[in-house]
């Protein structure tokens, strides 16, 4: 077991009377990620009806992911600290350093003996600071975070803006620079600006050739490459379950590309079943005891342009499948049918 269920268990005990005391302050229903905001915000930061887009709010993280050519800096950083260990669930993933060339045996061979004194380095000092250490060949650092860390109602950073890819599985996950993760290591306050909230309301179901990647596809299209600057992309509805785990983290994954800050979906049956399939039968239990606080309250969903900033609606069933681009999707129609 890779993962910390007492640390899950202490999140989710918590979770349900932090949520009550923050729809108390704010005085209306909560979205699903100003449920994970407000559950996560760090001991000595007020509660308070925070301004989307202008308030700076201080947070406390569950987990720091890494990947090898971030985590470099960020180490060095947090041993000139002085800490005996991270305070902080913590690991470093070697992927971004594996050349891809010759195939897969000769390329993690070559990356080995290219970078292998980075390597060496980041192993020993994941070793001596108690921070997890996934070897060169292990696996790319989104889908090793997706298979073994990240759970409902988490809030996770990582050195990687594709970090997002973990709000497939219903969590908060956000790409920072390495002096923010060291920041969260060594036990101090993360900032951040307070999101805006865009909702995508998806309905229908994926028919024919079509996958996740053409929903994101089509929002990209609506939204232009920077229209999810500043904000959470939150997908609900009747067609957000009927998409599978890793579907969801594919379209939270290309979020990046919109600029969101980041991008989830609430907790349902298809991430009940991922984790049970990745051996976190004990997560998914405990998931289902809080489920309610886990997704956005029913009345959100009922009137979301009262709620988010902005609503989109999605017919899945209309969608069609794409094999290449958009190559500048600022610049091409929703549709993707013409490239100006």
């Amino acid at each position: 077991m890779v993962f910390d269920l007492d640390m899950i268990k202490a999140v989710y005990a918590a979770m349900p009377g932090r949520i009550a005391k923050a729809r108390k302050v704010v005085g209306k229903p909560l979205t699903l990620s100003e449920k994970i905001l407000y559950t996560h915000l760090h001991a000595d930061q007020k509660i308070e009806n925070f301004g989307r887009g202008k308030s700076y709010v201080d947070f406390a993280p569950d987990r720091v992911a890494m990947q090898d050519a971030t985590a470099q800096m960020a180490l060095l950083q947090f041993m000139s600290g002085g800490i005996p260990k991270v305070l902080v669930p913590s690991t470093v993933h070697c992927d971004h350093l594996i050349l891809a060339k010759d195939g897969a045996k000769q390329d993690l061979k070559d990356s080995i003996t290219a970078s292998g004194e980075v390597f060496n380095f980041l192993e020993s000092v994941s070793n001596k600071y108690g921070i997890g250490f996934w070897k060169p060949g292990a696996g790319i650092i989104h889908q090793v975070v997706l298979e073994n860390y990240a759970f409902p109602g988490a809030m996770m950073i990582g050195t990687d803006s594709h970090t997002v890819n973990a709000g497939g599985l219903g969590m908060i996950a956000i790409g920072v620079g390495g002096a923010d993760a060291v920041d969260v290591m060594s036990g101090m306050p993360w900032e951040l600006k307070w999101p805006k909230l865009i909702g995508i309301k998806l309905t229908g179901k994926l028919s024919g050739w079509t996958s996740s990647k053409d929903v994101i596809l089509k929002v990209a299209g609506i939204l232009t490459v920077k229209g999810g600057t500043g904000a959470i992309v939150e997908y609900f509805g009747p067609g957000a379950q009927t998409l599978s785990c890793t579907g969801k983290g594919t379209i939270c994954n290309m979020g990046a590309e919109i600029g969101a800050t980041t991008s989830t979906f609430g907790y349902d049956e298809k991430m009940a079943q991922y984790l049970r399939g990745t051996d976190r039968t004990e997560v998914a239990d405990l998931a289902d005891k809080i489920k309610e606080h886990l997704t956005g309250d029913p009345e959100v969903y009922a009137n979301p342009e009262k709620y988010f900033d902005e609503v989109i609606e999605i017919d899945l069933s209309t969608l069609e499948p794409h094999v290449n681009g958009p190559f500048t999707p600022g610049s091409c129609d929703s549709n993707f049918k013409i490239c100006r």
